[in-house]
Parts: C-alpha cells; structure tokens; sequence
C-alpha cells in the first residue's frame, strides 16, 4: 500500500474561546488526507472575553447571576481598556461570556471533608508570593499544570476576592476540564492533579473533534 499524504493544518487556541473555563492556550496539528475534498479548519470561537467583561462591567448581569454584590471596578488597566472600547461601540458582543472559575464551580461549596461531591476535598498549604498569585475566582483559571506544590505561577491554586488563597480541589480541577463529577479520581491530590494538568479539556476536545468528523464526512468517509 502506497503511503497517503495529508493536508495538514496548525492552528494556535485558548480553550476558554471554546467553553472551557480555562485560558489554556495549545497548538492543535490536524491533518485529512489529501484525497478527501475537505481540508481541516478553524472553529469559530462560541465564547469570548469580551462577552464577559459586558455582562460584569456594563449590564452587570453576571454578578446578578450569582448573587454577589459588584465589586469596586474592574481588576487591571488592561480591562478598563476593553470595556471603555465596548461602551463606545454600543454593540453587545455576540459570543457567549467566557467561563469563569465562578461558573465552573457553581453548586459545589467550599472544598469539605464531608463535602457530598466526590474528590473535593481541601488541601492545605498554598502561599501566595510575587510570580504565584493563583486564578482569580472570576475569569477563566490559568491553565492547570502537571504538578502539585511546585507549580511556579500558582496556576493550581485559586484567588478568592479577598485576597486569599487556597488549592483547587480535584473536583474544581476536574470541573475546569469539562469533566463530570460522577467521573472520580481514587488517587492522592498530588497524583490527581497530575492527571488533569495532562488532560485537554472536552470542550475544546468535542469542537475539534466535530470539525474532524465534518471533515471526514463532506469526503464520504465516517
């Protein structure tokens, strides 16, 4: 049998434009063979940052939605920026709001011993320091990272709005995944947390692997 060429294409993706809350950006190699019509293609991005700083910053409608009080502005220069820039264009962005650890956290409590919800439990020991300052409780968490305490940018931990910090439980990891919480993890934090700084998060995973599969499909292939 003859070797088959492909027509490849890379293409660069923050996970949070595709529903993950998670700013993990990767680059994703997808290749069709070259007898097939279609060719692989970027998905549009179903969510966006800037849907987001609208529902906080201008209509308020996300902080309603959790019932929190509004904070006292925005949390960076970079933020002010963007939502002057929205207030100006007098157009509500289209895509959906990115997912905040928030959103992504909504039902579970605090982490507890007791807790009714499979691996989340706490972990004790997180330090906040320059470099290490955890994933602020609303915007998408910095991507997970295969490690346990000696993450370097505190990417494992989060950063509630009082200024504290505390480690993602398993289950908060999983659920910054995309994962089900019928889906446990029968091993220690540290070996969890591995797992799920590998893992890709199966919102990002089911988009691409659409664009696959309709790819596969317009060539008469399944």
């Amino acid at each position: 049998m003859e070797p088959k060429e492909y027509k490849v294409r890379v293409f660069s993706v923050n996970a949070a434009d595709y529903g993950a809350a998670q700013k993990r950006h990767r680059v994703l190699i997808a290749g069709i063979r070259s007898d097939l019509p279609a060719e692989p293609f970027l998905p549009t991005p179903t969510h966006s940052e800037d849907r987001l700083l609208w529902e906080q910053w201008v209509t308020s409608d996300y902080w309603r939605r959790h019932s929190v009080a509004v904070p006292a502005g925005p949390p960076s220069p970079q933020q002010e920026r963007t939502i002057a820039r929205l207030i100006a264009a007098r157009k509500v962005p289209e895509a959906t709001a990115w997912r905040t650890c928030r959103d992504a956290f909504d039902g579970l409590g605090e982490p507890h011993d007791l807790s009714p919800f499979a691996n989340h439990r706490p972990q004790p020991g997180a330090k906040s320091y320059p470099g290490h300052t955890g994933s602020p409780l609303d915007e998408p968490a910095k991507a997970l990272k295969a490690g346990a305490h000696g993450v370097p940018g505190g990417e494992n931990m989060l950063l509630l709005p009082d200024g504290r910090v505390r480690y993602f439980s398993v289950r908060e990891a999983a659920r910054l995944q995309g994962m089900p919480d019928d889906y446990e993890f029968p091993g220690a934090w540290s070996e969890s947390m591995r797992q799920l700084g590998n893992a890709v998060p199966s919102q990002l995973a089911e988009v691409f692997g659409r664009m696959m599969a309709e790819c596969l499909g317009r060539g008469g292939e399944r």
